[in-house]
């Protein structure tokens, strides 16, 4: 029921936006020079055949995860089907080998000039799973479940625990700090051998990474929220799931940012960590001509001066005011003085960007450990729209996050029972409009986003 809700008109509407992100998060290229190899030929070097990955068909029994219905308990069974879906986004991991050899990344392997070992070097840290026993899998089962080799024999047998299995080796993906960290590493950059999308690959033709942990969960979702799923692993808090993964995401930004071999380009910085829209503005010469940036109090830097990506940034001001009003006022503080170090020199930039990087940390550590309620979920999405927010909603990738969060946020006081799904249902047109005001990046406006966006806060506070 959940998927339904969260893939209805709003978030179809967001769908370009992501799906191609879903699909390339690493560094989308094609290649054509680049064969499909045999069966094993990838296998991991481990020879400890407890950490080996043994391939999506170790799972695709009819009695485990490869029936064609889902009616399985404890769990559907039909998750190998769900994950190769040509017509859903839950099928996107599947297809991220296969795209290598598609048109567009035909085109961007030919602009980069990348040979085969270009190729691996830098795709297959995402569009394959590293240690994988073919490459064909694409991103299979172990790419986030981790290496079977440990826990494949004992998972499924009577008086198995999601605890035993954790502890036998699988990744505790129940667990949104970790289910962050994995999905990061693709979806928004890690430093792994081809995890990292600089800025020349985009400019190349890939898709601008975003990320948002509860949205990507939820389109990749292949299991069943029921009584036995509560039992085993507890309840999921879809507001508790948003907050850890802008915590994490920041986390991850700023740590890469800090690591030199990332963050220059020869004589340039990396413009990877940069607001992409900041930049990419029409240019206009003539005497006529007028600025169209909007002034942003929370980034004291010049005009004309490229910013730092903060989407992730203000998502974190929003979620203090509520989840850690303590710190509120300290988090702002260091959002300024990180983003005016970045007019001093990289030197001053690393300083404050570790300063910001442990606060993120610590929220993360927080709001992992709080049980989140539907108050603090009302409160939340109202902060979102909140002057003290909205002013820093000067560029697209800010007012993308935003919109994403309202919509996770309202399907996750739905699954609470806090908002029925006839009242979401008629939430959904305020919210599409706020959708539309970001369709388009290269059209977007600043104050009439905000205008969108206050509107659909004010219909979700009739519903508290």
């Amino acid at each position: 029921m959940r998927i339904v809700d969260r893939l209805g008109l709003s978030r179809t509407a967001l769908l370009g936006l992501c799906a191609c992100v879903l699909m390339a998060s690493g560094a989308l290229a094609a290649s054509f020079l680049l064969a499909p190899q045999p069966a094993g030929a990838q296998a991991s070097d481990h020879s400890d055949t407890m950490k080996r990955h043994l391939g999506v068909a170790s799972c695709a029994g009819s009695t485990c995860h490869g029936r064609s219905l889902g009616d399985g308990v404890p769990v559907r069974q039909d998750e190998l089907q769900m994950w190769q879906e040509e017509s859903s986004p839950t099928g996107a991991h599947s297809r991220a080998y296969r795209v290598l050899f598609e048109p567009r990344g035909k085109d961007i392997i030919r602009r980069l000039g990348l040979d085969d070992a270009g190729v691996a070097r830098d795709c297959l840290g995402c569009h394959a799973e590293p240690g994988a026993a073919r490459l064909e899998d694409a991103v299979g089962c172990e790419a986030c479940h981790g290496a079977a080799g440990s826990w494949i024999a004992g998972h499924y047998t009577v008086g198995a625990t999601h605890e035993r299995n954790v502890s036998q080796g699988m990744t505790d993906l129940v667990d949104p700090q970790t289910r962050a960290g994995v999905c990061l590493d693709c979806h928004f950059g890690g430093t792994a051998k081809g995890q990292f999308v600089h800025h020349r690959i985009m400019g190349a033709g890939h898709p601008r990474v975003s990320f948002e942990l509860d949205l990507f969960s939820t389109l990749q979702q292949h299991w069943n929220v029921d009584a036995d799923y509560v039992e085993r692993k507890g309840r999921p808090n879809a507001l508790q799931t948003w907050a850890v993964g802008q915590a994490e995401a920041l986390n991850r930004s700023l740590s890469l940012f800090e690591k030199p071999g990332l963050a220059t380009d020869g004589m340039f910085p990396e413009f990877y960590f940069f607001d992409c829209h900041s930049c990419h503005r029409p240019i206009y010469d003539g005497a006529d001509a007028r600025a169209s940036k909007v002034a942003n109090p929370y980034r004291p830097i010049p005009t004309g001066y490229p910013p730092y990506n903060d989407e992730n940034m203000i998502m974190l001001a929003a979620a203090v005011r509520v989840l850690a009003p303590d710190v509120a006022g300290s988090y702002d503080a260091q959002v300024k003085r990180f983003h005016a170090s970045m007019t001093q020199g990289r030197d001053a930039a690393v300083v404050e960007a570790a300063q910001m990087r442990a606060m993120a940390k610590d929220l993360s550590r927080r709001f992992a450990g709080s049980a989140f309620t539907d108050k603090q979920g009302f409160a939340m999405i109202e902060a979102i729209a909140s002057e003290g927010v909205a002013v820093r909603y000067t560029d697209y990738e800010g007012a993308v996050q935003s919109v994403m969060a309202m919509d996770t946020l309202l399907s996750g006081l739905v699954a609470q029972g806090a908002v029925s799904p006839a009242q979401a249902s008629a939430l959904r047109l305020d919210i599409n409009r706020a959708y539309a005001s970001v369709k388009e990046p290269n059209s977007f406006e600043p104050l009439a986003f905000r205008a969108a966006l206050s509107s659909a806060v004010r219909a979700i506070r009739g519903m508290r």
